[in-house]
């Protein structure tokens, strides 16, 4: 047996006793995922259910500790003991919370993707992941150091973990700090959430290393779509909306993902000069023609003649999927050949196939594939003829621009999205897309209708979604604006 086992078991016996302690639901979900493949697909909705119920939990600190903006001294993650070092020139190293291969979703797309992209552009990034990572997740066969795409990515895996998020944290800062000393980065750069900046903030102290924070979402508001009940005066809410808010104020410098997003940031205090925006983007595999969609459709049972709207998302609340699927059901009764098609997985996807039978759209009328490898999502856009981003019309989503509908414009389709503003960063109205008002399936279909009928609309505005992606979002070009960016803090 590998002697990466028994650290591995002995680090999940570590989380599981902390957990059981004090939060029996995530001690049972963890022991859920290191059950064998095979016993584990069995109990996938007991998961979901115990995942969701995780999420809305809150955070793990005492939030009597951690309430306000001002950066109270809960706040602040202990500096470990270092010594002096002498950074590299151009070393990056990207403190994140998760990473493929084990965990696949925009997020760790776009920490890989902008890695390598930075690595062609003669820096050298390392990424490192949050500690107890994969681990905790119920992968026993991990290493202390992979590479993926050239990329080294480190792993955190102590032989206990410390219960509680205070504690983590620092036992996160301190495994950190000596990687730290081996690599001799010149620049950290962590990205959301407030854990990763809080470590970084941590390693500056010890390091003198300048902190870039990389804001990729605004995790309590996602936190409020996920957990019914609760509004801004929630107490929950207010401590993950202080602690990301210290991370931007105390970072040299912060990244973000759109315009909505930035000027978010600058309204918590946060200098306009001192946020910069790095979009969402794809490789240039993204803008190379599709593949022939006809062996998938046929596959998967779809007639030639037939039309098909779908998304590749992950299947939670506040992606709107449930409009979709009553916008497919009215068009299917307006006689319209239609399929829809979801690729992904995620806690509202048994919800939303109950929902779909209940609509009559049964036989393989909305397919649901779940998640696939990412290298096969061109194969999924190959078989659509419109792509659907129909976000809800929460405070999120109208902030929070997304990748996935990148990546479908890169492939040469056009785009029917909600009408809000992270969105209308993306698609322009009868150019790229058609924006369309959130959670009103008629007027979905409405608008459905019209693109699926004008082939000759569809191709145009996919060529010129992909046109403007080609122009402004590759990681390319994202790279260079963060080299940039880092030599503007004298570290690159």
């Amino acid at each position: 047996m590998s002697r990466r086992i028994p650290r591995a078991l002995s680090l999940a016996a570590s989380v599981a006793w902390g957990e059981l302690r004090h939060d029996p639901v995530r001690s049972a979900l963890l022991g859920l995922r290191m059950l064998p493949p095979r016993a584990r697909r069995g109990l996938r909705p007991v998961e979901r259910r115990l995942a969701a119920r995780a999420r809305t939990a809150g955070p793990t600190a005492d939030p009597a500790r951690t309430a306000g903006t001002s950066g109270p001294p809960a706040s602040r993650v202990p500096a470990p003991a270092g010594r002096v070092i002498r950074p590299v020139p151009g070393r990056v190293l990207h403190l994140v919370t998760n990473g493929l291969p084990f965990k696949q979703a925009g997020y760790t797309v776009r920490t890989q993707a902008l890695a390598e992209a930075q690595r062609a552009a003669g820096l050298d990034p390392h990424v490192v992941t949050r500690i107890g990572f994969p681990v905790a997740q119920g992968v026993l066969d991990a290493r202390p150091l992979q590479l993926l795409g050239g990329v080294p990515q480190h792993r955190l895996l102590p032989l206990w973990l410390p219960y509680g998020q205070d504690a983590a944290l620092a036992r996160n800062a301190e495994l950190a700090g000596r990687l730290v000393e081996r690599l001799r980065p010149a620049v950290l750069h962590a990205a959301t959430d407030h854990g990763n900046g809080r470590v970084a903030l941590a390693l500056r102290e010890a390091y003198g290393l300048p902190v870039v924070y990389e804001v990729r979402g605004f995790l309590e508001e996602t936190w409020l779509t996920q957990a019914p009940g609760r509004g801004p005066d929630d107490e929950t809410y207010r401590v993950r909306r202080a602690l990301e808010t210290y991370c931007m104020r105390e970072a040299d410098l912060v990244l973000t993902l759109g315009t909505a997003m930035k000027a978010e940031i600058v309204a918590r205090g946060v200098p306009e000069e001192r946020v910069l925006i790095v979009p969402n983007a794809v490789d240039e595999a993204f803008l190379a023609p599709p593949p022939d969609g006809a062996p998938l459709r046929a596959r998967l049972g779809i007639a030639p003649d037939e039309l098909v709207v779908g998304t590749v998302s992950s299947l939670t609340p506040h992606e709107g999927i449930g409009t979709l699927l009553h916008a497919g059901a009215e068009l299917r009764r307006r006689g319209v050949r239609l399929r829809l098609l979801i690729v992904g997985d995620g806690p509202e996807r048994a919800a939303l196939e109950r929902l779909a039978a209940r609509l009559g759209l049964r036989d393989g009328v909305a397919l649901f594939t779940g998640r696939v490898p990412h290298a096969q999502v061109r194969d999924f856009h190959a078989v659509l003829d419109v792509f659907a981003v129909p976000r809800t019309d929460e405070r999120v989503c109208r902030l929070v621009t997304p990748l996935k509908p990148v990546e479908a414009m890169a492939s040469g389709l056009p785009v029917a999205a909600s009408d809000l503003a992270a969105l209308r960063e993306l698609v322009e109205q009868e150019v790229t897309g058609w924006l369309i008002p959130a959670e009103s399936p008629d007027t979905w279909a409405d608008a459905l209708e019209v693109l699926l009928y004008s082939q000759k609309r569809r191709h145009e505005w996919g060529a010129s979604a992909r046109a403007l992606v080609a122009r402004d979002r590759t990681w390319k070009r994202v790279a260079t604006t963060t080299h940039e960016a880092y030599r503007a803090l004298g570290c690159a």
